[in-house]
This record gives C-alpha cells, structure tokens and sequence, in this order.
C-alpha cells in the first residue's frame, strides 16, 4: 500500500491554533485514519491554492475497520469516536476547538447511513460544529483536487467503488455494493477469485493454477482442502483482500488462472468508472472534455515488473474518453477530508454573513 507523505507533523505544546482547528476522517473496510488540521491552515492551502503535501497536520490517528456493513454499528462507532478524540489529544485541542469535522466512511451509501452516523456523534461536539457525513468515495476525490468536489474518482482496496461529480452538485456512483454484491474488481473480489480457482482446480472443475502453490505457501497450509477452513475461519473482507499481490505474483509467472483474474479487474474498474462518466456526462457532448480522475487505493498500486492494474485501467478509460486526466493523491484521503470541512464550515460562515 502506498504511504501518503503529508506535510508535516505540527507538535503545539500549548493551547489550540487561533481560529479552532478541523478533523478530517477517512473510513474504510481495512483502517480508518483521522487528521487535525487548523482552520486557518486549511483557508491558506487553499484560498492560495498550494499543494495540499504543504498542509502542516497537527495530528494524526488511526484505527481498524469502521464501515458498519463489514463490523457492526456497536464496533464501528467505536472506532470512529476512538481515533476522532486520539487526534484531539494528540493535537492538544478539545471538541470545543473543532469547527467543522468531515467523516468519509465506506458504508456510507444513503440519507439514512448519513442521519445514523450523525446521531452517534452529535451530542459528542458542540451544536455550532459543522459536521458533515459522506462516502470514503468524497475524501479519496479532495485529496486529489485540493478539496473540489468535480470529476471522478476510482477506488479499489480491499473494496472498490467509482464515484462522479459534476460542478453543478449532481453526484453517480458505480460499484461500491460489497463483496456480495460482486464488486469484482475489489482487492476482496481478486483474492476471492483466485481463492476458488484454488478450490475450482483441487476438485476438477477447472486447470490447475500455480496460485494453489502460492497461496497456500503464504497461509502456511498443505492441502487445497484447508483453504476451505482458513476461508471461513475468519471471512473478513481485509484478511481476504490481502491476498492480492500473490495474485499478482503469479500473473508476472506466467499463470494463466491469476492473469485472466487480473484482466477481470481492469475491466470491471474501468467499466464502472465509464459507467459514471455516462451518468454525468463529464466528458461533454463529444466525448472528450477534460475532467480529473483521481485513482486511489492499494489495488491500483499493486504492480511488479509486467502488471500494472492501475495503468492499465487508465488505458482502457483513455480509450473512449481521451480528455480524462488522471491524479495520483500525494496526500491520504483523511487530508482530503478535512479540507472538505474548511470548504462546508467557509461556505456556511459565508452564508451567516451575507444573511
């Protein structure tokens, strides 16, 4: 998985910044990571529209899952008040510093996930914070674009999901519905596939694959037989998902099981990235308008020698929509989240004055 460089670690040993700071939180079904920035940090990246790596964080916090769908509401509010109050204390700040707080949590996928996140924790800051609930999908994108909500971003980790935004507030979403559901092109869905090509092979229904070999070299299992026990002893989609650069390896050696599940991938990510540029009509009426594409997630890094999953899913896209122009985030999610703060707490001051 990449490591986001951030800018840096800001130590204040006495009381919070003046003007209050911003949390900025980045929920998904592997960890959940969140930042404290200050508010006035947060204006001059981007009213000056500096990088966001130049944003100095005050403190940072992670923890497990926190998508709800994956561990229970009970674990999941857990997790996120857990890091939300870490991040606090070590920025030395207090709720009643914070102005507005972004959590951008997988799950997320109606009004109701919105108005449940936010019954958890309204009473747990004060009534002035503005707090705003969204799909991890909306912090992946800020963290590519300094925090404006306009184009497309992909993500596939151990879930994959592709979200769109048009600049007059319309939003698509392709993918994103969980393992169940099929998003293959997930590091859950790759592993999963190469999991039964295992079990497919060791019964007779399909050609052997060198992935039996790999895998069960890296559980430490004998028999395809135990791969049936390891699966459900523990199904969790990350324990799945980790399987992925094995996958990868044994495309790079040539197996044709783990290649075809890789192409597999490619296609479903880049069909459900073309499936939002339909809806919103990013690329204009010819087709070739530009728009950003912001790419994140460990799938997309996940390459050796002759596999690129993230290059090659940009070339399929490129394909039909020439005017996409892909980002690579050089700062976390959790950064691009907290941005998405100071934008909702600036705009909703803005509005207090005018009114």
């Amino acid at each position: 998985m990449k490591g986001y460089p951030n800018g840096e670690i800001s130590v204040f040993e006495e009381e919070t910044p003046p003007g209050g700071v911003v949390l900025g939180l980045d929920g998904g079904a592997t960890s959940t990571v969140c930042v404290c920035v200050s508010a006035a940090s947060a204006s001059i990246a981007i009213t000056g529209a500096k990088s966001a790596k130049s944003l100095p964080i005050l403190s940072r916090a992670t923890a497990g899952c926190s998508n709800f769908n994956s561990v229970g509401e009970a674990s999941a509010k857990e997790t996120l008040e857990k890091v939300m109050v870490e991040a606090l204390s070590k920025a030395h700040s207090s709720h009643s510093a914070v102005r507005a707080i972004c959590l951008a949590v997988s799950g997320v996928n109606h009004p109701s996930d919105q108005h449940k996140i936010l019954d958890w924790f309204r009473e747990l800051f004060p009534s002035h914070v503005k707090i705003i609930i969204e799909n991890d999908a909306v912090a992946a994108m800020a963290s590519g674009t300094m925090g404006r909500l306009h184009g497309c971003v992909l993500i596939a980790g151990t879930g994959s999901i592709a979200y769109g935004f048009t600049e007059d507030g319309r939003q698509a979403r392709a993918a994103g519905a969980g393992p169940i559901l099929g998003d293959w092109g997930s590091g859950y869905g790759i592993a999963a596939q190469a999991l039964t090509a295992i079990i497919r092979a060791h019964d007779g229904r399909a050609p052997q694959t060198v992935l039996t070999k790999n895998i069960l070299k890296v559980l430490g299992l004998t028999s395809p037989d135990e791969v049936i026990g390891w699966t459900y002893a523990d199904p969790s989609w990350a324990r799945i998902a980790a399987l992925v650069p094995v996958v990868v390896a044994s495309a790079e050696d040539g197996d044709e099981v783990a290649d075809e599940i890789l192409h597999c991938s490619v296609r479903e990510l880049s069909d459900s990235v073309k499936a939002v540029i339909r809806r919103l009509g990013l690329s204009g009426e010819d087709g070739k308008s530009p728009f950003p594409l912001v790419m994140v997630g460990g799938v997309l890094e996940a390459n050796n020698k002759k596999w690129n999953i993230g290059n090659e899913v940009i070339k399929q896209i490129l394909a039909d929509y020439p005017g996409v122009s892909p980002i690579r985030p050089e700062v976390e999610p959790a950064v691009g989240a907290a941005l998405v703060a100071w934008n909702q707490y600036n705009r909703a001051v803005r509005g207090d004055q005018i009114s």
